[in-house]
């Protein structure tokens, strides 16, 4: 059973930096693509930012490029999403996800991952 559990999420003001983590059970990441998505209440599910199942490439949305940076510690099993400069439209709840082992299609696609985590809530007030 694979499970991945986020963490890192909370209140935050405008201008200010969060990082979120996700660590898994049940599959080492070493050889699996992971991403981060986030929620807004009333939309849907939309991609954040990837990193390949090597750890080679990694990829963002247009609207956190610049600002977001995913990273990986296969020694930790965990992925890391550093959040900066945050806007109040960052605010959502994020999840992060795990494909199948080397996967290497569309990352920013929800169908790309089989396993998700239950979600972590970041607010940015203004």
């Amino acid at each position: 059973q694979v499970q991945l559990v986020e963490s890192g999420g909370g209140l935050v003001q405008a201008g200010d930096s969060l990082r979120l983590s996700c660590t898994a059970s049940g599959r080492t990441f070493s050889s699996h693509a992971n991403g981060w998505f986030r929620q807004a209440p009333g939309k849907e599910r939309e991609f954040v930012a990837a990193i390949s199942w090597n750890g080679g490439n990694t990829y963002y949305a247009d609207s956190v490029k610049g600002r977001f940076t995913i990273s990986r510690d296969n020694a930790k099993n965990t992925v890391y999403l550093q959040m900066n400069s945050l806007k109040p439209e960052d605010t959502a709840v994020y999840y992060c996800a795990v494909s199948p082992r080397y996967y290497s299609g569309n990352y920013a696609s929800l169908t790309a991952y089989d396993y998700w985590g239950q979600g972590t809530q970041v607010t940015v007030s203004s």
